[in-house]
């Protein structure tokens, strides 16, 4: 799905500034399975609206400049629909974390542990901020129970396997630090 598509999708749960869309990408459950940020999701509105899919409503605000708030029309409705009615592509994952450990015997063994353990605390500082998300959505804030929990499941298996396997990495032996002695 495009962010294109997926602005149309933010919409229908209902009106929305620029600002707030991006929020959700970087805030919300969704963040946890796609990326937008204002340099893609601007464009993409501005696409919306000269199609028709979307409207955008200038609100006054005091001292600042007018608030562009989009809304999905009933032909936007239709064409999100259709879309979700299409056999999703294949999940991709994309690393520049594994594909550094990727060339792990090429770094010395305290850099390798030093990456792990970064990246362990960001999957724990995730698991955490899940977890308020969570206690959110039972206040009935607009996430979905399912893609927080998947989120959580994922950092959490996450932490579980670098804890675990780490020494698979670690203890490989480095080439670099075999030349530094």
């Amino acid at each position: 799905m495009d962010v294109r598509t997926l602005c149309l999708g933010i919409l229908t749960l209902g009106d929305a500034s620029g600002y707030e869309i991006r929020k959700m990408f970087a805030d919300d459950a969704i963040g946890e399975v796609f990326d937008a940020n204002f340099g893609s999701i601007y464009p993409a509105l501005n696409r919306l609206t000269e199609e028709g899919l979307v409207v955008c409503t200038a609100q006054a605000q005091e001292g600042r400049p007018d608030k562009k708030v989009y809304s999905i029309t009933a032909e936007g409705r239709t064409l999100f629909t259709h879309e979700l009615m299409k056999v999703p592509a294949r999940d991709r994952f994309r690393s520049e974390f594994f594909v550094t450990l990727l060339f792990a015997d090429l770094l010395p063994g305290d850099r390798v542990g030093d990456l792990i353990d970064g990246r362990i605390a960001h999957h724990q500082q995730e698991v955490a901020r899940l977890e308020a998300l969570a206690r959110q959505e039972s206040a009935g804030a607009l996430n979905t129970p399912f893609m927080v929990g998947f989120g959580l499941a994922h950092h959490r298996l996450a932490v579980s396997y670098l804890t675990e396997n780490r020494h698979l990495l670690e203890n490989a032996g480095s080439p670099v630090a075999q030349i530094a002695e």
